[in-house]
């Protein structure tokens, strides 16, 4: 009897529904017509695009449905990019480089560079160090404990939505490549051929750009960068001193600009000077000749009779008139 009473409720509710959807066509009137024609003049196309999704724009729906699940994702799951500098000061800077390369290797990292000056009290290190990510702050620390800490900067960066994207994108991307070699192997005349491999390079050119900035964020995810300076201690110069203002700062930094221009003219003028040897010697010398023989050149006085080599014509007596 339950079962009986539950099959005769869903049959009347089903009924209802269908009463209500009959009223709501009829209350349209001829609007339903036309909102059907259009349905059925889009139908076509929107079978194509769904024939288009489910060749590569399905795998980028999946890809973006993850980016809106990543904001909810862990700490420990997120794309973060961290970035670290720290200035210490310790007794022998030689040796202090030594253990801050070595604390690197053994996180599992690499010195991505080494620059040092001076070999006195008053040396400088500078070493830039690649570390994975989650070995980031204890590296930081064990640096921080070679010597007195003067200066610690960490900054982070999170891209986890910017890499999420760039996987759709590259799915969507590959997906049009592959589209794209398709069409060149069922090209059938020279100006089909030529169009499909111009596009192909193009779609196939915007998927390797896409990948390289992938390859980017990965290797900036996986290995953070730490700036280590190390100072000996004669170094007394602080950060703060290097913004000191006064007229002895300003001076000194004249002169160094003043330093800068010379060196910059001097190479200019070295640059110019074969040009000039070789140009600028021969127009000169034909110029000094020029005008000598403008100098020696004889000038006759005013009133001066000619030189006997000119003939000088006879007068013509005046004509006399007739008886």
């Amino acid at each position: 009897m339950r079962m009986g009473r539950t099959h005769r409720r869903g049959t009347t509710a089903v009924a209802i529904l269908a009463a209500l959807l009959m009223l709501a066509g009829c209350g349209s009137g001829g609007g339903s017509d036309s909102g059907s024609d259009h349905a059925a003049a889009e139908a076509p196309a929107v079978a194509r695009e769904g024939a288009a999704a489910q060749e590569g724009g399905g795998a980028r729906a999946d890809a973006q449905g993850g980016a809106g699940a990543a904001t909810d994702t862990r700490v420990d799951q997120r794309a973060i990019i961290y970035t670290g500098s720290i200035r210490v000061q310790v007794d022998d800077v030689d040796a202090a480089a030594r253990d801050a390369a070595a604390a690197a290797t053994r996180a599992g990292g690499f010195v991505g560079g080494d620059q040092r000056r001076s070999s006195d009290d008053d040396a400088v290190a500078d070493l830039e160090l690649r570390v994975p990510a989650p070995r980031f702050h204890a590296v930081v620390e064990e640096l921080a404990g070679l010597g007195r800490q003067e200066r610690r900067e960490i900054s982070t960066q999170d891209v986890t939505e910017e890499t999420v994207d760039l996987d759709a994108r590259i799915t969507t991307q590959r997906a049009r490549v592959e589209s794209a070699r398709r069409l060149l192997a069922q090209a059938d005349s020279i100006s089909d051929l030529v169009a499909i491999e111009n596009e192909l390079g193009r779609r196939e050119a915007d998927l390797a750009s896409l990948e390289a900035k992938k390859r980017r964020l990965a290797d900036l995810t996986a290995l953070s960068t730490i700036t280590v300076t190390l100072v000996g201690p004669g170094v007394t110069i602080s950060d703060e001193e290097d913004n000191q203002t006064g007229f002895l700062v300003g001076l000194k930094g004249g002169w160094k600009v003043f330093l800068a221009s010379m060196n910059v003219l001097l190479t200019v003028l070295g640059a110019i000077l074969p040009w000039l040897l070789v140009l600028g010697v021969p127009v000169a010398a034909l110029w000094w000749l020029v005008r000598r023989r403008r100098r020696n050149r004889p000038t006759a006085p005013v009133g001066a009779p000619p030189p006997p080599s000119v003939s000088v014509p006879p007068s013509v007596p005046g004509a006399r008139s007739a008886p």
